[in-house]
C-alpha cells in the first residue's frame, strides 16, 4: 500500500536551517574536525537558575497533569502584566499560551487563512511564515526590504500595490530575522496605518523584542486600537533563552483567543504543565536578560570588525536580534558561486556553519548569508579568520 500525501505537504521546503546543521554534523564525525556553529538560532546561555528551578519545584510537587487549553492563568496574567508596563493594554483574556511561538504563528495563521488568500510578507523574512500559509493554501506575496547604510527598510510604495482583493493579512518581524534590522518607529507606525486603512490583520511577530542595542523598540501593541486588527506574536524561547522548553503566546482580541482555544484543545491539548510554571518565574528574571543582552551587544561588535576585515564582504551592524546578514553578492560573482554553494563547501572545507540567505525567501537573501552572534567570542574570532581563509583559497584557485 502506497500512502498518499495531503497535496499542500508538497509545498513545504522543511526546517531549512537545520539542513546545514546536518551537514556540519556528517562533516565532523567523518573527518573529526571542529565546527564553529553561526547558524544556530538560539542563545547560547542556559536557561537561568530561577526558572529551572521553579520547573523542578512543579514536578517535585507533582503538578504533571493538563492544564487549560489557554495556558495557566497565572501565566497569561503574568504576559499581559509584562506587556501592559512596556508596550500597551493588554489584559489576560487577550492573551493564549502556545507549546512554542512558531505554534503561535500556526495557530494565527489557521485561524483565517483560506484556500486563495494572499499573505503579505517581508523578504527576507522567517522561513516559516511562507511554509504554513502554503500548506493552508494561501499565497505567500514578498515584499523586498531595501538596503542601506543603515539596515533594511520597507518600501511602502511597493506595499500598496501588492495589496489586491486577496490580501487577508501582512506578516511583520521586528527586530528582524535574519538582517537583525530594528526598524525605524515610524516605519512600524505606517505598516500599523496600512493595516488599519485596508482591514488587513496585521501579525507582528516581535520574539526578539528584548534583543535591542541601540535604538528603540515600537510595538504594535502601543496602538491603544490595536484589538482592531493586531494578532502578536511573543515567545519565552529568545529573551529567556527556553528554546527547549517550547513556550510562546499570541496576543489578540478576546473572541479570536477563544477561537484559538478551541484549536489548541483539538491540536495540542494544552503547553507543558511544568514548563508553564518555569516561565512564570521567567518575569521576575530580567536582570538575567539584561546581562545576556549586554553579552550579545559585545559579540555584535567583536563580529562586525571580524567581518570588515573579509574582502569583498558588506556588512551593517544590527540594531537588533543576535544575526548579522552580510552581503557577499560581488564575492558570489567573482567566484561563479550561489549562495548555497559557498554555506556548503565553507562547512566541508573549514567546519563553520553559515545560513545561505536564499532559505529566507523570496529573493533578497541569494546575495547574503546569516550568521549568528550567539557564540563564544573566540569562537567568532575564529570562525570569522576561516571565513577569511576559505574566501582567499577559493580566489586564488579561480585565477
Amino acid at each position: 500500500m502506497s500512502f498518499n500525501f495531503a497535496s499542500n505537504i508538497y509545498e513545504l521546503a522543511g526546517e531549512s536551517t537545520l539542513v546545514y546543521q546536518e551537514i556540519a554534523r556528517k562533516v565532523s564525525k567523518e573527518r573529526g574536525i571542529k565546527t564553529i556553529n553561526f547558524g544556530i538560532g538560539q542563545p547560547d546561555v542556559v536557561t537561568f537558575k530561577r526558572i529551572r528551578d521553579s520547573a523542578i519545584q512543579a514536578l517535585e510537587q507533582g503538578f504533571t497533569g493538563y492544564t487549560p487549553a489557554l495556558g495557566l492563568d497565572e501565566l497569561r496574567e503574568k504576559i499581559a502584566q509584562y506587556l501592559t508596563v512596556n508596550y500597551g493594554d493588554v489584559k489576560k483574556d487577550n492573551v493564549i499560551v502556545t507549546p512554542g511561538a512558531k505554534t503561535a504563528l500556526f495557530l494565527g495563521f489557521l485561524l483565517f487563512i483560506n484556500p486563495g488568500d494572499e499573505v503579505i510578507m517581508q523578504d527576507p523574512s522567517f522561513y516559516s511564515y511562507a511554509e504554513v500559509v502554503r500548506l493552508l493554501g494561501g499565497k505567500p506575496v514578498f515584499l523586498k526590504l531595501n538596503m542601506n547604510q543603515n539596515g533594511f527598510s520597507h518600501d511602502f510604495e511597493a506595499i500598496e500595490r501588492l495589496i489586491s482583493p486577496k490580501t487577508k493579512m501582512l506578516v511583520i518581524n521586528n527586530p528582524h530575522n535574519p538582517t537583525g534590522s530594528l526598524f525605524d518607529p515610524h516605519e512600524i507606525e505606517r505598516l500599523m496605518e496600512i493595516s488599519k486603512e485596508k482591514k488587513i490583520i496585521l501579525m507582528s511577530d516581535e520574539i526578539y523584542d528584548n534583543f535591542v542595542y541601540e535604538g528603540k523598540m515600537k510595538s504594535v501593541l502601543e496602538d491603544p486600537s490595536w484589538t482592531d486588527y493586531v494578532l502578536y506574536i511573543n515567545g519565552f524561547s529568545k529573551t529567556f533563552s527556553m528554546t527547549g522548553w517550547r513556550l510562546g503566546y499570541v496576543v489578540a482580541r478576546e473572541d479570536v483567543i477563544k477561537k484559538m482555544g478551541v484549536l489548541a484543545g483539538n491540536i495540542y491539548t494544552c503547553p507543558t504543565s511544568f514548563a508553564q510554571k518555569g516561565a512564570i518565574s521567567s518575569f521576575d528574571s530580567f536582570d538575567n536578560v539584561k546581562e545576556m543582552i549586554n553579552l550579545f551587544k559585545k559579540r555584535r561588535d567583536v563580529m562586525f570588525n571580524e567581518l570588515q576585515k573579509v574582502k569583498k564582504i558588506r556588512v551593517i551592524k544590527p540594531n537588533g536580534a543576535f544575526y548579522m546578514f552580510p552581503y557577499i553578492g560581488e564575492l558570489l560573482r567573482d567566484l561563479k558561486m550561489e549562495v548555497k554553494d559557498f554555506s556548503v563547501e565553507l562547512i566541508k572545507s573549514k567546519g563553520v556553519i553559515t545560513i545561505p540567505g536564499e532559505v529566507f525567501p523570496k529573493d533578497v537573501g541569494k546575495d547574503f548569508v546569516r550568521l549568528s552572534f550567539a557564540v563564544k567570542e573566540e569562537d567568532i574570532k575564529e570562525g570569522i579568520t576561516k571565513i577569511a581563509e576559505f574566501v582567499d583559497e577559493k580566489s586564488q584557485s579561480d585565477r
